[in-house]
């Protein structure tokens, strides 16, 4: 019970953190610009505190920049947020540098939206649009090049406190390495999400490869293998096919509807799972249908058959307060050596159901009749 539970809460546990990372990706460009924005609210008072007014202004202007792109990132507009990101914490690093110099380490917030410029670059960009990525991540060394090697001895305009410049050194890492851990997790997040769904997609695609869409049954893809694997078994069993074609299936949708043909279809695929449970059953095309038998000779098949053709004549769909009654030909045959393909097999019950459809139709045929 305890290691029950205890799976329980990891199960738990990571649908939460699955959930949280869909929502981080979801809402990535909202919480981007959020966060941003409060970033600036904060430099704003500690540049406010150590008295560099025009570090005030520009962040005050910046905090509005980011209100801006909020709304746009509400309306769905990335690309003139993106570009708003990157324009704004290059001209932030250039003044902010030029006013308090490097020993603050606001040049830092260059490093910080490197991950940015990545993540969202790689979702706006397609194909050779994609250099354009390459490009802004050269322009953001450059700046950060010119940057230090210009104001490497230069004086700042603002002489800042020893305390004021720890903090916004400190704050600029935090920043750098914030931005760098989160866009790396959210990364690696979707990344696996879009192959564990390309996964279930490829999965779901081999499966409707091998089924039919209506019935659920195999179709031809997915029941010849099951013979072709039978027929190569060195111990090989009895088994057989029945080859079953419902009559005159053209009239339920002349007379009812595509839409009662479908739900005859779906009874006669009921009638059939019940009737005979453990049979590999296919739609062949139509209103054909093709069951395998394992383990049966053909006195034990032909018991089972000929009870499901007299369970479908006598049990009509309902559809639309109508009862539609069905009847249906089935043709029948037991493997033998000189069966060398699975089609032989099938073919040879097929052309039996086509003899009983010839002689009066409701049949079971199991034999040649010459």
């Amino acid at each position: 019970m305890d290691s029950e539970s205890d799976q329980i809460k990891i199960d738990s546990g990571s649908s939460t953190m699955t959930k949280m990372f869909r929502f981080f990706v979801h809402y990535a460009p909202s919480i981007t610009v959020g966060v941003m924005g409060l970033v600036h609210a904060i430099l704003l008072l500690l540049f406010w505190h150590g008295g560099v007014t025009p570090l005030v202004l520009f962040n005050v202007l910046s905090v509005v920049i980011y209100t801006f792109c909020y709304i746009l990132c509400r309306f769905g507009h990335i690309m003139p947020v993106y570009v708003s990101i990157i324009l704004e914490v290059t001209f932030y690093s250039v003044i902010s540098t030029y006013f308090v110099g490097l020993r603050c380490g606001t040049y830092c917030f260059l490093f910080s939206i490197i991950p940015i410029i990545i993540y969202f670059g790689c979702k706006l960009f397609k194909g050779r649009q994609r250099w354009s990525v390459v490009l802004m991540l050269l322009l953001n060394f450059a700046t950060f090049a010119v940057l230090y090697i210009r104001f490497y001895s230069a004086e700042p305009v603002y002489k800042v406190s020893n305390e004021l410049s720890i903090v916004l050194v400190v704050f600029s890492a935090f920043a750098m390495v914030f931005a760098t851990m989160f866009y790396n997790a959210i990364y690696i997040f979707s990344t696996e999400n879009t192959v564990i769904n390309l996964e279930e997609k490829n999965k779901q695609l081999s499966m409707d490869a091998q089924e039919d869409a209506l019935t659920s049954l195999l179709n031809r893809r997915g029941f010849l293998p099951l013979i072709r694997s039978l027929m190569s078994n060195s111990r090989k069993k009895h088994f057989c096919v029945a080859f079953c074609d419902l009559d005159d299936f053209k009239r339920v949708n002349d007379s009812y509807g595509h839409e009662a043909g479908d739900a005859v279809l779906l009874h006669t695929t009921m009638i059939i799972s019940q009737e005979l449970p453990g049979c590999d059953i296919c739609r062949w095309g139509g209103e054909e249908f093709v069951i395998l038998m394992r383990d049966c000779d053909m006195a034990t098949a032909k018991g089972k058959v000929e009870r499901l053709r007299k369970t479908i004549e006598s049990n009509p769909t309902v559809f639309v307060g109508k009862q539609i009654f069905i009847t249906t030909t089935i043709g029948l045959e037991e493997y033998k050596d000189i069966y060398k393909k699975p089609e032989e097999l099938i073919k040879k019950a097929d052309e039996r159901m086509y003899y009983g459809k010839q002689h009066g139709k409701n049949v079971l045929i199991s034999e040649d009749m010459e």
